[in-house]
């Protein structure tokens, strides 16, 4: 095999992962719980990281770009089967726009090959999440910082627990699947 066919076949290897990833994003984004205030509870949350962990950062935070571009053209993709820029400049979308960037730091933190920097980026990625959700919130509804908190922080602190320890441990038994191509 020549080195331009070895090299094709890894591009073309790379991008059908990041396009399976965005497909599984897309469901598991469907999959929400209404919540107090009108930000969902949803499976992206756990998705998203996890795609940054097995991906890398490069794949794992591009599989998310594409995701968050299907929504902006108006693809039902979000939580709810919703999309477009109302989405994305609404309410919940500092959520959305931050899922790249939770992605590359999960997946930067997870390339240390170190389970406290796995587990450190896991959750600097869910504050950064939060973060960005909070603000947008905030400006966008123009609620009090009060409420802000009450609906884009506070009832999440227990599930971003939960799901960062099981993407912690699952990643450790998918980790070397992905990397020996066993599996994606």
């Amino acid at each position: 095999m020549k080195r331009g066919e070895i090299m094709t076949k890894f591009k073309t290897f790379d991008l059908t992962k990041i396009a399976l990833f965005t497909a599984v994003i897309v469901v598991l984004s469907q999959i929400s719980i209404p919540m107090p205030y009108g930000v969902p509870m949803t499976l992206q949350t756990f998705i998203i990281p996890l795609a940054g962990v097995l991906l890398g950062k490069k794949s794992g935070t591009m599989s998310t770009i594409l995701y968050v571009l299907l929504g902006l053209i108006g693809l039902p993709v979000f939580a709810g089967f919703s999309g477009g820029a109302a989405i994305v400049f609404g309410p919940t979308g500092g959520f959305i726009l931050s899922f790249p960037i939770m992605a590359y730091i999960a997946g930067w933190f997870a390339e240390r090959e170190n389970i406290v920097f796995l587990y450190i980026g896991l959750f600097l990625g869910a504050m950064i999440n939060f973060l960005v959700g909070f603000i947008v919130f905030h400006l966008v509804t123009g609620s009090s910082l009060s409420v802000a908190f009450a609906a884009t922080v506070l009832p999440f602190i227990p599930t971003t627990i939960i799901k960062v320890i099981v993407i912690g441990l699952v990643s450790q038994k998918l980790r070397p699947l992905v990397k020996n191509k066993v599996l994606v």
